[in-house]
């Protein structure tokens, strides 16, 4: 079957950067509650893992989705983003099923950035991105 609009395919360079600023922004969001609101919930949630001093991995995982957003979101080394954003959201989706009481994102959120962070492995960054298709 033919496309509807097919001229609009000339422009699926730009798909990746729409997923990589959409992505990006998520995390931005993330690292941003982690840090600030949210730092005794994560820190419960790490203690409940057996990690003691929680507030230490807060920490981290904050600056972790900080430094995410921000190379999501320029383009610098996506593939290595995204494939660390992918490893974190299987994790929070497992870990919303085995400690929900913890995290107060849905799983369907979850899910919808592992596959989001999969396709920018698969694809890479797209336009207006420091890292450059080979």
């Amino acid at each position: 079957m033919l496309n509807v609009f097919p001229d609009l395919l000339n422009l699926g360079f730009f798909a990746p950067l729409l997923l990589r600023l959409a992505l990006g922004v998520v995390f931005l969001d993330f690292g941003r509650h982690t840090l600030g609101v949210g730092r005794e919930q994560h820190g419960a949630l790490f203690e409940a893992l057996g990690l003691k001093q929680g507030t230490r991995y807060v920490t981290l995982l904050g600056l972790l989705e900080i430094g995410l957003a921000v190379m999501l979101i320029i383009g610098l080394y996506t593939q290595i983003a995204a494939l660390v954003a992918f490893i974190l959201s299987l994790e929070a989706y497992y870990l919303k099923g085995k400690h929900g009481a913890h995290i107060e994102h849905r799983r369907h959120l979850f899910f919808l950035i592992a596959v989001i962070s999969f396709s920018l492995l698969l694809t890479g960054a797209g336009a207006l991105a420091f890292d450059l298709p080979l």
